[in-house]
């Protein structure tokens, strides 16, 4: 009767693990693509979610409790 819980307990957990990117590879990847498209000049910086103001968010890890920033350099 435990094996089952146990199997239950773990299967439900398995998205929660998913979903908590860490913030340097979603980072990362994010970087990766603007570089493919030729982007030069920005920085990407995780923030806390709730401190995000007006800038611009390009992604999300931790389990969507920081955010990713993308600002523009001169």
């Amino acid at each position: 009767m435990k094996l089952p819980l146990i199997l239950l307990a773990a299967t439900l957990a398995l998205p929660a693990a998913a979903g908590a990117t860490g913030c340097e590879d979603v980072k990362a990847q994010i970087a990766a693509k603007l570089d493919a498209k030729g982007v030069k000049n920005y920085t990407l910086e995780a923030v806390d979610a709730a401190a995000v103001k007006d800038e611009k968010v390009v992604g999300t890890c931790e389990a969507g409790t920081r955010k990713i920033i993308y600002k523009r350099a001169g």
